[in-house]
This record gives structure tokens, sequence and C-alpha cells, in this order.
């Protein structure tokens, strides 16, 4: 065996990335997988995809556990993880203090890339914004809809548009070049969601499985989860 399998959530693709190096100078091991929408990756491991770790929100790692598809007692949280809006590097940034100014980014954007609105955790969550904001609608033609947020992030620094903008998971943001984070969403239209790892029910290194999420929840981490995007949970 020369390589872990994961399942993950986009949000938690660049800490894991970052902590590959050590894990394989450690275990020899590489970590090969998917990282996609949470509701994409659990219904992977739903049909049979071969995983050791999966990392996915906390709410689905549940789910997972009471279907006996994770151990439960190997549940750990990494951080939390918000939502927020993301602009081309070198574009001036979008001030979104309030839920009036996230209305007006999104009313002037002539693109705003996001990603699956029916199966990953931030997608879901700017429909709902969209639609409280009362412009659903109105910005309906100029969304630019993608299986994760890490593929938005890339097409938003592709994009020739005059005034784009994304909106995902801090996470993804932070990990992309070409993008830069220009502000999280306001109260009021705010999400915090906490992302949480579990060694998978039927992982073949169920061992190795353990020591990543030691690896990635580890207080020698610390500095390495918050440069990622993910915010300490308070106790």
């Amino acid at each position: 065996m020369s390589s872990l399998k994961i399942l993950s959530g986009g949000a938690a693709q660049g800490l894991v990335a970052s902590v590959a190096p050590k894990f394989k100078a450690t275990t020899g091991l590489d970590i090969e997988g998917e990282f996609g929408a949470v509701g994409a990756m659990a219904d992977k491991l739903r049909t049979g995809t071969p995983a050791d770790i999966v990392v996915l929100t906390a709410a689905m790692i549940t789910t997972l556990a009471r279907e006996n598809l994770v151990a439960s007692r190997s549940i750990a949280d990494i951080g939390l993880v918000e939502t927020a809006i993301a602009i081309r590097a070198g574009d001036p940034p979008v001030s979104v203090r309030d839920t009036a100014e996230l209305r007006k980014a999104f009313v002037a954007a002539d693109a705003i890339f996001v990603p699956d609105t029916r199966a990953s955790t931030a997608g879901i969550h700017v429909a709902k914004v969209l639609q409280q904001l009362g412009i659903a609608d109105e910005v309906a033609a100029r969304l630019k809809i993608f299986p994760n947020g890490a593929t938005a992030m890339r097409n938003l620094a592709a994009s020739t548009a005059a005034r784009p903008i994304g909106c995902t998971q801090s996470t993804e943001i932070l990990s992309t070049p070409g993008v830069m984070l220009s502000g999280s969403l306001p109260q009021g239209c705010e999400l915090s969601t906490v992302y949480t790892a579990a060694v998978a029910a039927q992982a073949v290194d169920a061992g190795h499985a353990q020591d990543l999420i030691d690896l990635l929840i580890g207080t020698e981490q610390h500095d390495l989860r918050e440069r990622s995007g993910f915010v300490e949970i308070e106790k």
C-alpha cells in the first residue's frame, strides 16, 4: 500500500495538501482521493468508493456515524470554516460589512462564481442568501456554478469578466492562486461550518488514517490551520 485514501469536502483540501509532506515523511504514504461537495463525497462513501479517512461537515459525519459508515470513536473536529467573498487578485476589494453592502456587491458583479448550490455547504448557503437578499432572480443568469468551491475559485482567477466575484468557504479561497479573500459574509448572512474527520468503517489502513487525523488536529498544526482558513473551536 503506497497511499491513504481520502474522501473530503473541498474546504479541507488546502490543509490536507499542507500536511501531506509531513505525513509521508513519517509514514511513507501519499494521500490520494477526492475533494468536493460534501453531499457528493458522502454519497461516494455510501456507494462503496474506497476510503480510509473522511473529512466532511460535523453534521454529515454524525449522519455517516449513524449509518455505521465511519468509526464513531475516531471522530475529531478540525475547526470552523467561514463562508466568504472572493475577488481576483489585483481587483479592487469588495466591502461586505453588512447586508446592504453584500447585496450591492452581488448586484454589481457581472459574474458570480459559486460551488454546487444543491450539494455543497457553501453553495447551498449562497443560494439561501441570494433569496434572503431578494436578488436571486436578478442575478441568476450571472451565477457560474461549479462542482466545488476550489473549481469555482480557479475559474474566478481565470475569468475575463469585468467585475467578477466569488462566494465559497474561506479555505478554498485562501488555497487558490489568483484569488483573494475580500471579506466574510456579514452578520445575518454568515455561515461558519465545523469540519470533522473520521476513520471510514471499511478503511483498509485504519491505523494510518488515525495518524492523519491526529496530524490534522494536533496543536503543532495550529498556525497552519489558521493560515489555511480554519478557526479554532472554542471549548
